[in-house]
């Protein structure tokens, strides 16, 4: 699960219980302005352990939207508005599109 952050010293087991307990796999949304261009990126992901806020992550993309993002015209506020709500949610929740490309990986895995 290279490139998932926040998964250090997790064992698969402990990731399972987590994700039965109500753990998810988000990313987070910032927007960037340069002059009339405006760009919304996604965040790499996020393993957000049950019970704990995604807002702990969240954090450094909305003040990126709330220096960078704004004042592009006429997509940055629209854009920054969408990162902000987005972040502010949670995130997006992509945990059903890691667990299918985890289990698609595994069959390879196992030929070596």
């Amino acid at each position: 699960m290279a490139g998932i952050k926040n998964l250090e010293n997790l064992s698969d087991e402990q990731i399972n219980n987590e994700l039965k307990k109500g753990g998810k796999f988000v990313i987070f949304s910032y927007t960037i302005s340069i002059i009339i261009m405006t760009f919304r990126r996604n965040s790499d992901i996020y393993f957000i352990k049950s019970g704990e806020s995604a807002i702990a992550y969240s954090w450094k993309y909305s003040l990126i939207t709330f220096f960078a993002g704004w004042w592009g015209i006429p997509f940055g506020p629209i854009f920054s508005f969408v990162s902000f709500y987005k972040n502010f949610t949670g995130g997006k929740d992509v945990t059903a599109e890691v667990i299918t490309a985890i289990n698609s990986e595994q069959p390879m895995n196992q030929q070596v």
